[in-house]
């Protein structure tokens, strides 16, 4: 009657050991995808002559990144897509910009 006791005392201890409890651990959803922070495109942006908007892009998309490595994943999305939207921005008045200076500096004669 002693060994019976024993071995009930020793599967207990098993039992609620945190080793043997795989019945109480619940598997982990797959993550996410990270959704694109358009870090590329906010670097190209940074050669345009438009540096105020540019800078902001960059920090967009950095932002984007980090949301993304904290588990925000809603805020990396619209971290994202405001980075996309800055950066091609950017690059529009820049290409503006450069084109307003090749007119004026073509048009113009100098003596």
């Amino acid at each position: 009657m002693s060994a019976a006791a024993a071995g009930s005392d020793l599967k207990r201890a098993l039992d609620s050991s945190p080793e043997t409890n795989l019945a109480g651990e619940l598997p982990e959803p797959p993550p996410e995808p990270m959704p694109k922070n358009y870090l590329l495109l906010s670097i190209f942006s940074c050669f345009c002559p438009s540096y105020p908007i540019n800078i902001v892009a960059f920090v967009y998309s950095v932002m984007a990144l980090n949301s993304y490595n904290q588990g925000d994943i809603d805020g990396s999305k619209r971290l994202g897509r405001n980075a996309l939207w800055v950066a091609v921005a950017s690059i529009i008045i820049g290409l503006v910009i450069i084109g307003i200076f090749c007119v004026v500096h073509f048009t113009t004669d100098v003596i």
